[in-house]
């Protein structure tokens, strides 16, 4: 017979099991996702509601039937595919030169110190500068064509690419460095041995944040002088005090960034196997 007195606990750590257990079917990827439209959702309906009881102006703030009205629209006749394909065109022609550049220039600066040494003010003054500036003098270079968008978002992705590649190069296992040299390898073994299998982490982690300069460099140019692109929709509908169409081009944009995102997460777990492991085996506290 069961004391009065064990049914209390034993009660509680039914309790605390069942929540455990909810708990952790949140904190799945399918209870994540979950939870992530539901919110999406939520935010779009509230939005909606808002606007149809009159708490806001549609012509300030839009409407979501309209953007939806807008996004259907423009994917029966084809303009958004157009205007979505030459900005992801840009942006990855930015996103891949840029940041093989920068990552280049910023790992053979390892090879010199005194050289290094010399070109960090000049990399700092350049740093300091915002980019978007940069834009008239670019689309005056390169003319309006898609040169200059991708140059524009060279701009961007290079001076992030380079400072980042730097010091990781910097900040690699000097004691390693060490132990090859004693051993006799040469500086170009040292570089491809260490340098490089070190700064390779530092240099993917770079993708995520010049995906969204590149993004940003391809809207701006199209926003100057272009006939194309999401840049153009946006620029074009804003003039025209079109908030429906302002957001829908705004709402492709994260949509592309997102799907970029997670390509430069994937290209991550095929290079660096290594590091998802070390992220599976994270102690949580």
């Amino acid at each position: 017979m069961t004391k009065p007195g064990a049914a209390a606990p034993a009660a509680k750590k039914s309790v605390a099991a069942r929540r455990r257990s909810r708990g952790n079917a949140l904190d799945s990827t399918l209870g994540r996702s979950a939870l992530q439209i539901l919110a999406v959702v939520g935010f779009f309906l509230l939005w909606e509601v808002a606007v149809d009881i009159g708490w806001a102006n549609a012509f300030l703030v839009g409407q979501p039937s309209g953007i939806l009205g807008v996004l259907v629209s423009s994917i029966a006749d084809g303009s958004l595919f157009v205007d979505a394909g030459y900005t992801v065109f840009e942006a990855l022609l930015g996103f891949a030169f840029g940041t093989v550049i920068g990552s280049l220039i910023g790992l053979s600066l390892w090879y010199s110190v005194f050289v290094a040494r010399l070109t960090e003010p000049f990399i700092a003054a350049i740093n300091s500068v915002p980019k978007i500036a940069l834009a008239p003098i670019i689309i005056l270079w390169f003319g309006t064509g898609l040169t200059s968008k991708v140059a524009l978002a060279v701009s961007l992705t290079a001076i992030v690419a380079l400072i980042t590649a730097y010091q990781a190069a910097k900040d690699a296992d000097k004691d390693l460095q060490a132990l090859l040299f004693s051993m006799g390898a040469d500086k170009h073994r040292i570089f491809k041995k260490v340098i490089v299998p070190s700064t390779l982490p530092a240099i993917i982690a770079t993708f995520r944040i010049n995906i969204g300069f590149a993004l940003v460099g391809a809207v701006v140019g199209e926003f100057i002088s272009s006939q194309h692109g999401l840049g153009h929709l946006i620029y074009t509908a804003s003039s025209l005090y079109d908030l429906n169409s302002v957001w829908a081009g705004l709402f492709v944009l994260m949509l592309v960034g997102f799907v970029f995102y997670h390509l430069v997460e994937l290209t991550e777990r095929w290079l660096l196997p290594w590091k998802q492991e070390q992220h599976s085996t994270q102690i949580n506290v």
